[in-house]
């Protein structure tokens, strides 16, 4: 199933460690006594934390191939992709796309701090929804069902303000639209092409929302930003670009997205049969 998905075990590469410095074992213990005073008062926790120390901190929500949960792991052992694990854990998590008053697309360029997948240019914003806030970013299958995903759409208001400097009132929860879910598995790689022993393997909900906002970008974040039409987006995903991109959004602008982007204004109010709560598109 999951070689299906493009999961490709990297049987035979060399397990180095991420921090191969002799300063590693104190970092990790450093970050497990964060993650544990964390869960004593994780709902305060505004996100000023360093990459490494958010890998430990930050709680993901493990589910099964059906979308039911099973745990939860942090998101350094849920994006290792090394022997015993080539997979990674497969968790949930989310794809922002926003549009302007044009109908432009919302760009970032993930920062060169970033651990997994540094400096490739992607959709307005992805990440996770955690274990361990109150209220919950955790959504159960009538909410699922519903189309509703209240906890999925408080985590990407989150992460809109951390990573991009988005004011929370100007996303407003019930304009946040979720479309539907699509399970894939991609490996990180370097420039050169060598695995990284990172990747993701994710359960990804889909949101769209029309606002016009007011952007502040994290530079430990993002690097850059940009608006774009369906014809500056071409332009920029061509190979001559030299533009590298995160497979989630490759995935999405090929499948998906021309068809949802022609139908904005149905797409951002889950009309006219955009949205589809019963399906997980399984892709790779």
């Amino acid at each position: 199933m999951l070689r299906s998905l493009g999961c490709n075990p990297l049987r035979g590469h060399k397990i180095v460690p991420f921090y191969p410095n002799a300063g590693f074992r104190h970092w990790r213990s450093s970050c497990e006594a964060l993650q544990t005073a964390s869960r004593q008062s994780f709902a305060s926790w505004t996100g000023n934390a360093s990459q490494d120390e958010l890998m430990i901190k930050d709680e993901c929500i493990l589910v099964d191939e059906s979308d039911a949960v099973t745990g939860h792991a942090s998101k350094y052992d849920s994006h290792r992709f090394v022997d015993g694990q080539p997979h990674g854990l497969l968790h949930r998590a989310f794809s922002v796309f926003l549009f302007d008053d044009q109908d432009r697309l919302l760009l970032q360029q993930r920062a060169a701090s970033k651990i997994t997948f540094p400096e490739v240019w992607t959709n307005t914003c992805c990440s996770h929804p955690l274990h361990g806030y109150s209220p919950t970013e955790v959504d159960t299958p009538k909410d699922v069902a519903s189309g509703q995903v209240p906890g999925t759409k408080r985590a990407a208001r989150r992460k809109l303000e951390h990573e991009l400097g988005i004011p929370p009132h100007q996303i407003p929860l019930e304009r946040l639209q979720y479309l539907t879910r699509l399970h894939y598995c991609a490996g990180d790689t370097d420039v050169s092409g060598k695995p990284t022993g990172w990747g993701e393997q994710e359960m990804d909900y889909i949101l769209f929302i029309r606002a016009q906002v007011d952007l502040k970008p994290n530079p430990e974040e993002v690097m850059d930003t940009r608006y774009v039409t369906q014809a500056e987006l071409a332009e920029m995903m061509d190979p001559a670009s030299g533009l590298r991109w995160s497979p989630w959004f490759r995935i999405i602008a090929t499948h998906f997205l021309p068809g949802w982007w022609h139908g904005l204004e149905a797409a951002c109010s889950g009309s006219g049969g955009h949205q589809d709560l019963a399906s997980i598109h399984r892709l790779g």
